[in-house]
């Protein structure tokens, strides 16, 4: 089983008044709707036989209710997370939680921009990290080898203007992209276990061609291949997987009839307000502690 234990925060601080991703909306955030949402997601994951600890999200964060975003766990260390200026309050929030917790916190180096989980998805000793945007490489390098993961470095493909011009994003001053984290792009649906391999699933056309190439001659797990379609317009990949059960989104039914083949069992909360900060299922939960 992976995903056993996770943290999750609330929604009751959440806005979309920096545009610091692509899918942000223009429209205002009903809070009071976003909660009732990260509260059916809570009690699916608690339906999954996922423990879930709970903290209050910190009050000057937008996007505080997206703990996946706080640091990467194994074990009992956790690399922090570094986040863009909108967000810069949630790192003091996550030290203090994570450390509350147990956890030894480890600082990425001076300089470098981290995601934490949301750019760097575990899977046995794999981690699959995603550069760029969100997080760069000399950082994943550090949380990988901190953490004792194999590094499958990974790119997906940049946001550009009419003109084929890779866009900065003018409220982070960074790059930016529709898969700005790699969890938009690839999801981890089973751990290796014994003989049996790994499983995941991604969307190819998500990926620079180098990194589609990586991933295409990777023989270490098995894949699911997801549509752009699905991964863009439903965040398909944007879940939590136990190995056993998927709480996924609901309109994916390409995605979720592969899943259902393969015998899993699928749990679909409908989600849309939190959609505003670009955020969905995976963004919402952060791995404490896997099996």
């Amino acid at each position: 089983m992976i995903n056993t234990r996770v943290l999750m925060s609330d929604a009751q601080h959440f806005s979309n008044e920096q545009p610091i991703n692509p899918y942000y909306h223009i429209e205002s955030v009903d809070v009071s709707v976003a909660q009732q949402e990260h509260d059916h997601i809570r009690e699916m994951m608690q339906q999954a036989g996922i423990e879930v600890v709970q903290v209050p999200a910190p009050v000057d964060s937008q996007d505080g209710v997206y703990t996946a975003n706080w640091a990467l766990v194994r074990g009992k260390r956790a690399v922090l997370a570094r986040l863009p200026n909108a967000r810069k309050a949630e790192e003091s929030h996550a030290q203090h939680t994570l450390e509350s917790l147990g956890y030894e916190v480890l600082q990425v180096p001076d300089g470098l921009k981290f995601s934490g989980q949301g750019d760097a998805l575990p899977c046995g000793d794999l981690l699959f990290c995603g550069s760029t945007y969100r997080s760069d490489e000399a950082a994943q390098a550090f949380a990988a080898q901190a953490l004792g993961y194999r590094r499958i470095q990974l790119r997906t493909v940049p946001l550009q203007d009419t003109r084929g011009n890779d866009v900065i994003n003018t409220s982070s001053g960074w790059p930016d992209s529709f898969y700005y984290d790699i969890d938009l792009a690839l999801s981890v649906l089973r751990a290796p276990e014994g003989d049996q391999k790994g499983l995941i699933a991604y969307c190819p056309d998500a990926f620079v061609p180098e990194s589609k190439a990586i991933l295409a001659a990777l023989t270490e797990v098995d894949k699911i291949i997801i549509s752009e379609h699905e991964a863009k317009d439903a965040f398909a990949c944007n879940l939590v997987s136990t190995g056993d059960t998927v709480i996924m989104s609901n309109h994916a039914p390409q995605f979720a009839a592969e899943l259902a083949a393969r015998g899993f069992t699928l749990l679909q909360p409908e989600i849309h307000e939190l959609l505003k900060g670009g955020g969905y299922i995976r963004c919402t939960t952060l791995t404490l502690a896997e099996t």
